[in-house]
């Protein structure tokens, strides 16, 4: 990355456009005048199609509008980077990097450097100041992190100050997909509790890849091995019981409905989680070592590891009627996303005294006006900063006077 704080330099005529510092009386709260995370001002440097870019805002909601296309969700995406992991994209990060596009408007050569990312952050405790990007060198997919001008220890660090909850259009077909996606989910919700969580995943998945590289291609090393499902056994074991406790507390929020979104019922569904309901976690642990010892043979055979919390799936069900979330309509699919979002973010305000940024990318275009009001008025009752997107501004007008309006046209922004 460019320096830790370097980029705060970039694109003053963005930042103007954009309409400089927001005005000190914009500020926006909970009803009960409590605070709230926000971003406050957001850099972007190299980033998808922004060359440079400025935004400053208040901690209310935003709203960006403007045509498919137009650059609406790559800064949803910057914001997405405040948060361990790999952004709301999934996108490798040397993609991320601005590129030339050719004369048929295919994208090329990276144009410059490595992408960075600068955010300044409201939080209860204070501001502080983040910074992330790809590492500089040639096609690493290494990402650094400043936290106020000092490395930071992992990813999992960005958890100390703010939770980050994404819904976007490729997020509708969460409940009748594969349980990946509803895994993932689920962990930036675990996240916003638990700041070793995403430490925990990585070390994980790493564990199990090495493994399922020894069992494939050898050497059969039984105390390397062994390391390995140490590993697995003790990482998998607690982010097993993270998800449980989240997902319990999570069950109760959602249990009530909010106006016109539906109650939901949430249920995590795995082994290791059962073996969770009757077992001590260093018991659990214990089980998952002896068992992946025995399934050595099956799993260099499948190609697969059969057994721990990367097979878990995250169940939702329609409280009032008891149907599955996957049997619903697209719109009652929706309404379920958006009622856990929310019961989240009530959570994190009452057990930590902060909401998460919530990135809602197109997603009140599929909402009838009852359930869109009630959307902008939960947001307000909350103080929640959320970044709402969409082609059409009149879907947004009744949240003129709570939050800021910017038009975004060609990766560019200005005040709308």
């Amino acid at each position: 990355m460019r320096g830790d704080l370097g980029i705060l330099a970039a694109a003053p005529t963005a930042f103007d456009q954009a309409g400089g510092e927001p005005a000190s009386g914009g500020d926006y709260a909970r009803r009960d005048g409590g605070p709230t995370v926000a971003v406050r001002r957001l850099v972007l440097t190299d980033f998808r199609g922004y060359a440079a870019a400025r935004l400053a805002t208040t901690a209310g909601p935003v709203v960006l509008t403007g045509p498919n296309g137009a650059g609406k969700t790559n800064l949803l995406e910057a914001i997405s980077f405040l948060a361990p992991g790999r952004g709301l994209r999934r996108a490798r990060l040397g993609e991320v990097d601005r590129r030339r596009r050719d004369e048929t408007g295919a994208l090329g050569a990276p144009a410059a450097g490595p992408w960075a990312v600068h955010a300044r952050l409201a939080t209860p405790a204070g501001e502080v100041e983040i910074g992330t990007g790809r590492e500089a060198a040639e096609g690493s997919e290494r990402r650094t992190l400043r936290i106020d001008g000092a490395p930071a220890r992992s990813q999992g660090a960005l958890s100390d100050h703010l939770a980050v909850v994404w819904l976007t259009p490729a997020m509708d077909r969460l409940f009748v997909e594969g349980s990946s996606a509803r895994r993932r989910f689920l962990d930036r919700l675990v996240h916003g509790f638990d700041g070793e969580h995403a430490s925990r995943l990585n070390a994980y998945e790493q564990a199990m890849r090495e493994r399922a590289r020894l069992l494939r291609d050898g050497p059969m090393d039984q105390s390397w091995l062994a390391a390995l499902e140490d590993t697995m056994a003790t990482t998998g074991a607690a982010i097993a019981a993270a998800r449980r406790e989240v997902v319990a507390r999570l069950d109760q929020a959602c249990a009530e409905a909010v106006g016109p979104f539906p109650a939901a019922r949430l249920a995590l569904a795995g082994e290791v989680e059962t073996w969770l309901e009757s077992l001590p976690a260093l018991a659990a642990e214990d089980r998952i070592r002896s068992r992946l010892a025995e399934l050595r043979g099956l799993d260099r055979e499948s190609g697969t590891t059969q057994l721990g919390p990367h097979r878990s799936d995250f169940r939702v069900r329609h409280a009032a009627t008891g149907m599955p979330a996957a049997e619903g309509s697209t719109g009652e699919q929706k309404a379920l996303l958006i009622a856990i979002v929310l019961a989240h973010a009530r959570l994190q305000l009452a057990q930590r005294g902060r909401t998460p940024v919530l990135l809602l990318d197109e997603v009140v275009a599929h909402l009838d006006p009852l359930r869109r009001g009630a959307l902008y008025g939960e947001l307000r009752r909350l103080g929640a900063q959320a970044w709402l997107t969409g082609t059409d501004a009149e879907l947004f007008e009744s949240l003129r006077g709570a939050a800021q309006f910017f038009a975004v046209a060609d990766a560019s922004l200005a005040p709308a």
